[in-house]
């Protein structure tokens, strides 16, 4: 059977999904066999090269490469046909029987194959499996052979299944989990299922275990039992077996009316209102037992917990289990362990509660990604991504958009992450069609409930997802039955059913988890009558580039409206592969695959060696555990106030600190000690006496700066790191502050060039006004990019009016008239100070015609060598208009090379708000001064905005000697149009009138 264009098959001879953990393995995974065909029907020659397992074919340089589309399907065939080159990878392996196998269950664990993957062992067909992300098992036991076993598994990559799979990332194929065997007694658990319910009200919890035993021969096993070691207590049951029962052959005599009776009627008795003599009820209940054997044998043990510690991800308490499989003799038959986590999750009216208690999801979505693999995780890698997460106080994961690595439960649930368990269902191309045909119907309930029967022993998992972007039909109508069914101690989660209509759907998600809402469309469900569920947005804030803009705003509304819970960034992983491990990171269409995306798929909120985007500073800042608040009064008067922002947790794990900044630098860190503060509650806080005495006795204080730490070892970080960095903000930066110092030796003169521009010795380009920027991936939106086009400033051509003088000052007139006929005015007047700098007064007007610009400044270069930068503004990161939550004030240095933010494919980047002075200097001593009469956006970098508007990537930019500079009046915020709404219009630059003061310093070498 042709099992890749088959959708109503999703496996054949594949063992049952469970939970049971199997120790001593067998692993397979490493150097393998391995020929690549065009056809999955073609036979392998037997030239077998090696290749690397697990690990995904296309990243393993074999001549198929990895392919990016995120909506639109790699091939143009209809679902469920598949293209007729069909790339499929025959991997082989020969491993040898172990002699201790004898009597005992062999099976085959593959963790992960892309689509469909086929298993023969010693040349007998021993079964198949779609579903790209879990893992399928195969009983070997009948097809093992004394001593070496050839298993050859072939991996087809395009299948009807592939349809369901069209998620927004690479495709690519191959053994992508590791590869492993391990054996069972004949009689064994085939699963177990843990429920550790907690009771918020009384404080105490129930733990129920159920195993479900499973069996090679017919061995009765009927004086068994499983015992279960869990809370310093060891609880057993015998293991239940229906028999049936003899009954005497003369009993059997069917009277004559009952001769057309149909015989399944007999077995429960209700036979059409004729009664069924009682020998007829006995021998109906033996033919029953015959020819519908009983289901897996199954048996429950309760185990009462009064005053349990619960699980929670602040405080993630787990317990260790141990269930046994016990036979007559009192011998140990089979073990398996669990760890849980007592809690309960729940909806209450608009609130999705956790042991009785609202929690904020604080989230981001993710995929399973490496650079160099694919997708091929170990736990190691899992760990550090999750550290990291924590220690920016993300607490929650979207399983974007399958079941993550079985690793990411496992260390969810040890560090504490609320998470929403996805299937591996994504249809988008065909959203609206897969869901409602019936062939498809088995491959989704499949999905789920794989998905289900595998993590639902998880603490950490929350609720259950029932796919992505796959419309909403009676497919889902199923599952979610199924599912409710199988598993009611968890809400369901599914956007596509709310997708056109926010206050229906509710047969398919008790979650209004919408995507990409705008801010007054979040604050109009929490003010509408209709509004019953919690809403959990499934994504938002599309982090492409240089982007998420008003995270914080969008938090305030959150806090502030009942009704809204948070929800999950788009997403963690900028997807750039670097197959060559030469860190140029490639996106859609570097591969040659057509069609492609491009760089849609660098949207996270790390870079792909897990380097943070300066948004996840922002991320961090808006999710902080401890929020500090006051005014410049509050902070001299020596009292803030200070908020537990957890559901959960006291103060009793943080440590808070205390810095003066002011434009010369930062004081010693003070610690302030934290009162016992409860989840929710707030309480104003002395500051010590020595800080308050520093911020009277100094009269260029700028800001007090608030440092939250780790006050003890974490399993996530050591004591001591930091959560977050906060201020009150006690005097906005001027350039005339204490500290900044005037510098330069008197010009020679003024000078202009014949184009009316300053000529200065220390500029190879005298300033001249911007308008434009490099456009972000957000600016490069279907929503904003003919609008910004449309203005022509991409091509300005400046035409100087005048130059004139009047006492001590020079006048130049000019226009700039943009490539499509608008016309900016522009006037300045320039002068030289006593103290050797030149000023400069501007005066800009843009036309009504340009509504939204990117920005209104000026721009100059500098000689070649001046390579690092100091300024007094906000920093230390990358921040915009729209993005400074979390940016600080006081007096910052770095090289220039260091104020660039490497998005992979170049945009405008590196920008710092409320830059009042800034220097430049060279090895050699020179130094350039600008300061301003307010707060600027300053952006130095060693490239033009040429330069990043026609580098396609990265690494493909040659960095300048000289030194651009950017000092801008006004600059269009980033926004996350890219996905979602553009920024509010507060944050973009339009027309009106622009006037400003700056200076220009300089000291020679």
């Amino acid at each position: 059977m042709n099992l890749w264009n088959s959708p109503e098959s999703t496996s054949v001879g594949r063992e049952p999904m469970h939970a049971v953990r199997r120790g001593e393995r067998v692993r397979l995974n490493g150097e393998w066999g391995f020929e690549l065909l065009d056809d999955p029907c073609r036979r392998p020659s037997g030239r077998w090269r090696p290749i690397e397992v697990p690990g995904a074919w296309t990243m393993q340089r074999i001549g198929d490469s990895p392919h990016y589309t995120n909506v639109t399907m790699p091939f143009p065939e209809y679902p469920p046909s598949t293209p007729t080159r069909n790339p499929t990878g025959v991997y082989r392996r020969v491993f040898q029987a172990d002699p201790r196998w004898t009597g005992r269950r062999v099976v085959l664990h593959v963790g992960a194959a892309e689509s469909v993957l086929l298993v023969r062992l010693n040349g007998r067909e021993v079964g198949a499996s779609k579903d790209s992300r879990l893992a399928a098992e195969f009983d070997l036991t009948d097809h093992l052979r004394p001593g070496g076993n050839e298993l050859l598994l072939t991996v087809v990559k395009w299948s009807d299944a592939s349809f369901l799979e069209d998620q927004d990332q690479w495709w690519h194929a191959g053994l992508t989990g590791e590869v492993y065997l391990y054996t069972t007694p004949a009689t064994y658990l085939a699963d177990v299922h843990a429920v550790a319910d907690y009771d918020p009200g009384t404080g105490d919890g129930t733990l129920t275990v159920t195993a479900e035993l499973g069996s090679r021969d017919a061995t009765s096993a009927a004086t068994w039992r499983v015992r279960v070691h869990a809370l310093g207590a060891a609880v057993e049951e015998p293991v239940p077996m229906r028999r049936p029962r003899a009954v005497p052959s003369e009993q059997l005599e069917i009277p004559a009316e009952l001769a057309e009776v149909d015989l399944f009627g007999l077995y429960s008795g209700r036979a059409a209102g004729i009664a069924v003599p009682a020998p007829l009820a006995a021998a109906g209940e033996m033919i029953s037992a015959a020819m519908f054997p009983a289901p897996a044998r199954r048996v429950a043990v309760t185990i009462p917990a009064p005053g349990v510690t619960p699980w929670n991800a602040e405080q993630p308490t787990l317990h260790d289990i141990a269930i046994e499989l016990v036979d007559e003799d009192g011998t140990v038959v089979d073990a398996t362990t669990l760890r849980v986590g007592f809690r309960r999750v729940e909806i209450v009216g608009r609130d999705l509660l956790v042991n009785g208690r609202r929690v904020w999801i604080q989230g981001v979505n993710r995929h399973d990604f490496h650079p160099r693999t694919g997708r091929t995780l170990v736990p190691e890698q899992i760990a550090a991504e999750l550290e990291l997460l924590k220690r920016h106080n993300i607490n929650a994961i979207r399983a974007s958009h399958y079941p993550a690595h079985p690793a990411l439960l496992d260390l969810a649930d040890e560090y504490g992450f609320y998470v929403i368990d996805e299937a591996n269902i994504e249809g988008h191309a065909y959203a609206s069609a897969l869901c409602r045909d019936p062939r498809y119907l088995g491959a989704f309930v499949d999905r789920v409930s794989r998905m289900v029967l595998r993590d639902r022993n998880h603490a950490s998992v929350i609720a259950w997802s029932l796919g992505n972007e796959t419309g909403s039909g009676p497919n889902h109508d199923a599952v979610a039955a199924w599912v409710r069914a199988f598993d009611p101690t968890r809400p369901l989660h599914y956007e596509g059913a709310i997708s056109a209509d926010w206050y229906g759907g509710h047969g398919q998600t008790d979650i209004v988890c919408p995507m990409y809402p705008t801010i007054e469309a979040l604050r109009a469900y929490g003010a509408d009558p209709r509004s019953d569920r919690p809403l959990i947005m499934s994504e938002y804030q599309h982090a492409m580039g240089n982007s998420n803009g008003s995270l914080d705003e969008y938090w305030e509304v959150i806090r502030s409206t009942p009704g809204l819970q948070g929800g999950f960034v788009w997403e963690l992983w900028d997807h750039g592969l670097d197959p060559d491990g030469d860190g140029r990171y490639r996106y859609g269409g570097d591969f040659g695959d057509e069609p492609n995306d491009g760089n849609f798929c660098l949207d996270g909120l790390l870079f792909p060696d897990g380097t943070p985007h300066p948004a996840m500073f922002e991320l961090r800042h808006v999710f902080a555990p401890l929020r500090v608040a006051g005014t410049a009064a509050d902070v001299r008067d020596g009292a803030v106030e200070v908020r537990n922002e957890r559901s959960f947790a006291a103060l009793d794990d943080l440590r808070l600190t205390a810095r003066v900044v002011t434009a010369t630098g930062t004081g010693q860190a003070v610690e302030i000690p934290l009162p016992p503060l409860a989840a929710g509650a707030s309480a104003r806080v002395a500051l010590p006496r020595a800080l308050v005495e520093t911020i009277a006795g100094h009269d260029g204080v700028l800001a007090v700066r608030f440092e939250v730490s780790t006050a003890k070892d974490e399993r996530w970080a050591p004591a001591g790191a930091e959560l977050s960095v906060q201020q009150v903000v006690v005097a906005e930066p001027r350039a005339d502050l204490p500290g900044i110092v005037p510098m330069g030796a008197r010009p020679a003169g003024l000078e202009l060039d014949g184009e009316g521009l300053l000529v200065h010795p220390l500029l190879s380009q005298g300033p001249r006004l911007a308008f434009w920027r490099a456009l972000t991936d957000n600016d490069r939106s279907r929503f904003v990019r003919g609008r910004l086009a449309a203005t022509g400033l991409a091509d300005v051509r400046r035409e100087l009016v005048a130059v004139g003088e009047s006492r001590g000052r020079t006048f130049v007139r000019a226009r700039y008239v943009t490539a499509t006929g608008h016309v900016i005015e522009h006037e300045q007047a320039i002068a030289v100070e006593r103290d050797g700098r030149l000023r400069v007064d501007e005066h800009v007007e843009i036309p009504a015609t340009l509504t939204d610009i990117p920005r209104v400044g000026v721009e100059m270069t500098t000689a070649a060598g001046f390579d690092r930068v100091t300024w007094v503004g906000d920093g230390p990161h990358e921040c915009y208009p729209d993005r400074r939550a979390s940016a600080l004030t006081g007096r910052w240095s770095a090289r220039v090379a260091e104020m660039a933010v490497p998005y992979i494919r170049p945009q405008e980047n590196g920008g710092r708000t409320g830059v009042v002075h800034a220097e430049l200097t060279r090895d050699d001593g020179a130094t350039l001064t600008l300061d301003a009469d307010r707060p600027m956006q300053l952006n130095v970098a060693h490239v033009t905005t040429a330069d990043l508007a026609s580098a396609t990537h990265v690494w493909r930019l040659r960095p300048r000697a000289e030194t651009v500079v950017h000092l801008d009046v006004a600059h269009r915020g980033v926004g996350t149009a890219s996905v979602g709404p553009d920024l509010p219009t507060r944050y973009r630059v339009g027309a009106g009138s622009y006037s400003w003061t700056w200076w220009l310093g300089a000291a020679a070498s």
